[in-house]
């Protein structure tokens, strides 16, 4: 299998945000926020794999900054770790203020996705080219992810071994 460039599978998806988004404060709603950084990093992820892929994991969602009804939310989505099956999508969210052109950062996300084959089984994927600095800076950190998360699920299992509870 022959490997991809990261700007292969790149996503940008851009939406106003309507009345309909609005949480009772008058700020968008997180989760429309959240729904909008799972479309953009699974579309990523479908086109790196070129297979249906499902999301297995979000890490830590910190919002930097509130999204107003008006703004224009730009996702922008991109592989930034490959293993055999499974693959990290790294998610910036931006909104602007049309009438002021004001932008501000509002939330970067790091999902995990698995390809599936026809049977619903994990799927081969293309490894990953990496052509600059950058996207070997984003790999590495990806890297240390998945190693801190994969020593978290062996702790949970040993304390379920041991019929304890882990925090």
């Amino acid at each position: 299998m022959q490997g991809k460039r990261i700007r292969e599978s790149a996503i940008l998806l851009a939406q106003v945000m309507n009345p309909q988004d609005a949480n009772p404060a008058g700020n968008v709603h997180g989760g429309v926020i959240m729904k909008l950084i799972d479309t953009a990093a699974g579309a990523a992820a479908i086109k790196h794999a070129g297979a249906n892929c499902v999301t297995a994991s979000i890490d830590r969602l910190d919002f930097h900054n509130p999204v107003f009804v008006g703004d224009l939310v730009t996702l922008r989505a991109g592989i930034n770790y490959t293993g055999k099956s499974s693959m990290e999508a790294g998610v910036r969210v931006e909104s602007q203020n049309l009438f002021t052109g004001e932008t501000r950062h509002t939330v970067s996300a790091y999902l995990t996705f698995v390809a599936l084959d026809q049977q619903g089984k994990p799927a081969p994927i293309p490894q990953l080219i990496l052509e600059t600095a950058d996207e070997q800076r984003r790999n590495r950190e990806a890297q240390a992810r998945r190693e801190a998360r994969l020593r978290e699920k062996t702790k949970e299992k040993a304390c379920q071994l041991n019929g304890q509870t882990c925090d």
